[in-house]
């Protein structure tokens, strides 16, 4: 007899974001392209370390380890027998309701849950339920806040005699770690497909210096919740009678009428054509045949919210326009991006595959440019348990960079790299000498793609400002940082120094646009267009010329050897050079680390993070860390190169 499916807190939550979710949930015969290895995106994240600070807080607790249900609710409910316990993983059922809370607090005849959560608070910035005539709960908040509110309703209809309170436990950001290498006391452990963490011997809560960690409690927010009305299908519904209506579609995979909208674009199962070539069935094209009668030829068809940084998606949904050749000019409003969000449809609708490039506008940029061109890319990081004294949770870390050079000749060379591989070091002000070191022999252009490099240099400025740590280059290397980038000066006036960095991306915006890219502006889409698209460089790198240094025509590297970035899959196409480079781990694909979900959302660079995370926080062998930093110095390197080969497009057609 086939075990009954239990409303848990994780199906809650996805029940919350769309009820029809729960229908394909589990269902192995619909493809899910999310990550749903717990032990990357904890690893990222720090998740699983927090977790475990959490219980060190709250010493002498019980931790409830076994994973079988009925086991571990005997021992939950024994336990609760006592006058005062504390829980780890307390199981709690109620109807076919069923929560493990991450520690449960009883003391007589009142039970605390509290949820924890590798997430940032700060007491002056961060406020769960909007103060306003009618308020409402902060959407970033919202889904930690649900969670919260449906483990306590749980608890207290299972235990209807306890008065049941909740609280959130957080990374605190208003706190500085007081010791070092607090993270080299947890350490992340994958047997039999479960994560653990161990943790150093004599670790206790006076150990570990300040308090990282801040409970704050969510009473207010939890009544709100429960006294709110909630619509589904037209339907309005009490709390108590949503958690039901949800229940009743996961225990009996009930489909619901799909509430389709501008949000499917980020859906699980929103598949590709590989998992469909597998044999997987699209839970996105099924609730849309269902919802709006479509048929699977329609699925061709591009849809309006694959539209770059479009806003009126959900407008036109509802009046019927599903689809790009749907649209007309009227659609759109002036201005820069709505141009490039007309060309992006135009090309669509006249079946258009050529590139489009502005080589008047971007000729015209290039003019101001000086050689040599630095093309650079950071890898960087943020943990909720600070490596550091003195740094705070969630602090950026910097701990990689790449650096590409082109002459004036149109002679490349990989110039310089840094990595950090120590565990426990702070690294960012021997990332920013590194940096320095590399960009200062000359006055050349600097490039980035995106904010991410200027962002993470004026927070180094800041970590610089407020350090305790004697450097005796201090104020050089402030105001290097503020050469480089657009900042605020001490007028809170934005400036921009005398060689801040270009933006490329920036500049693909609003010079460049492939249909190949679909929309996106990630340097992983435009590569690939542009690779397929020029003559130029396909002839010049399908020579094994990257890391060829004595070659005359050679290109300098400092991870490849006689590299040819061009090759062909069966269909003619040119692969993507990301999928060439080596897996940074051997047991798992570099796909599936770029599809790390944190908080909801694609890490931006979650390949580096997740491997410099599993650096710093498992045990790894000597060989198996030089390895993973070989790979990631080739990931790196490889983005720079991308840099560069998008420029030598340019120039190779404004030339013409």
């Amino acid at each position: 007899m086939p075990q009954t499916r239990h409303l848990t807190k994780s199906r809650f939550k996805i029940g919350h974001e769309c009820p029809t979710k729960l229908f394909y949930l589990d269902d192995n015969t619909y493809g899910n392209t999310k990550v749903e290895d717990s032990f990357l995106e904890a690893l990222a994240a720090g998740g699983f370390q927090v977790g475990e600070l959490a219980k060190i807080y709250y010493p002498g607790g019980v931790d409830i380890k076994t994973l079988d249900k009925q086991a571990a609710l005997q021992e939950t409910n024994e336990l609760l027998e006592k006058e005062s316990v504390v829980i780890y993983e307390a199981a709690i059922q109620y109807q076919n309701l069923f929560i493990r809370a991450d520690i449960l607090v009883k003391k007589d005849n009142r039970i605390e849950i509290i949820e924890v959560k590798a997430k940032s608070y700060d007491s002056e910035e961060d406020h769960f339920l909007t103060k306003t005539k009618k308020p409402k709960l902060n959407s970033a908040w919202e889904p930690y806040l649900m969670d919260v509110a449906f483990q306590a309703y749980v608890l207290k209809n299972a235990f209807p005699q306890y008065s049941v309170t909740g609280a959130l436990m957080l990374a605190d950001k208003s706190q500085k770690a007081s010791i070092d290498g607090i993270n080299q006391k947890f350490f992340l452990e994958k047997q039999n497909g479960h994560t653990s963490v161990k943790v150093n011997e004599n670790t206790t809560k006076d150990s570990l210096g300040n308090p990282l960690l801040i409970k704050v409690s969510v009473e207010e927010e939890i009544n709100f919740i429960w006294q709110s009305t909630y619509e589904v299908d037209g339907k309005m519904f009490s709390f108590s009678e949503y958690i039901h209506f949800l229940e009743d579609i996961c225990v009996n995979r009930k489909f619901l009428n799909p509430p389709v909208s501008a949000q499917c674009k980020k859906c699980e199962f929103r598949i590709d054509q590989d998992l469909k070539a597998e044999g997987k069935k699209s839970g996105f094209e099924n609730c849309w045949k269902k919802a709006r009668h479509l048929k699977s030829a329609d699925f061709d068809r591009p849809f309006i919210f694959d539209i770059w940084n479009f806003r009126k998606s959900d407008a036109l949904i509802n009046n019927g326009a599903f689809f790009m050749d749907q649209l007309t000019k009227d659609d759109f409003a002036s201005g820069s991006s709505a141009e490039r969000q007309w060309l992006q449809v135009k090309k669509v609708q006249e079946k258009d595959e050529t590139p489009f490039l502005d080589s008047e506008g971007l000729s015209s940029e290039m003019e101001s440019w000086k050689y040599p061109l630095h093309f650079i890319d950071f890898e960087t990081t943020m943990v909720a348990i600070p490596f550091h004294k003195g740094r705070r949770p969630y602090e950026q870390i910097a701990f990689q960079f790449s650096h590409q050079q082109v002459d004036e000749s149109g002679k490349i060379s990989h110039k310089d790299e840094y990595i950090n591989r120590e565990r426990g070091k702070f690294p960012n002000f021997d990332f920013l000498r590194a940096l320095k070191k590399a960009l200062e022999k000359d006055e050349g252009t600097i490039f980035r793609y995106s904010n991410h490099e200027n962002t993470v240099l004026n927070q180094i400025k800041e970590q610089l400002l407020t350090s305790e740590e004697e450097i005796p280059e201090r104020d050089e290397l402030i105001r290097f940082i503020e050469s480089i980038t657009t900042h605020k000066n001490s007028e809170g006036k934005v400036i921009s120094g005398p060689r801040t960095m270009i933006d490329l991306c920036e500049l693909v915006k609003s010079y460049y646009y492939h249909p190949k890219m679909k929309g996106s502006n990630s340097i992983k889409a435009v590569l690939p267009a542009v690779l397929n698209s020029s003559e130029f460089l396909q002839q010049k790198y399908s020579q094994p010329i990257y890391g060829a240094s004595g070659e005359i025509d050679g290109i300098f590297s400092h991870n490849f050897n006689n590299h040819s970035w061009i090759e062909v899959d069966q269909e003619g196409k040119i692969k993507d050079p990301y999928q060439l480079l080596p897996p940074v781990f051997s047991d798992i694909s570099n796909e599936s680390l770029d599809t790390v979900i944190i908080d909801g959302q694609i890490a931006d660079g979650g390949a580096a993070m997740t491997a410099y995370a599993r650096m710093q926080f498992t045990e790894m062998s000597d060989e198996e860390s030089d390895l993973v930093a070989k790979a990631l110095l080739k990931y790196c390197e490889l983005d720079t190169l991308a840099m560069v080969m998008i420029y030598e497009y340019w120039k190779s057609k404004i030339s013409r």
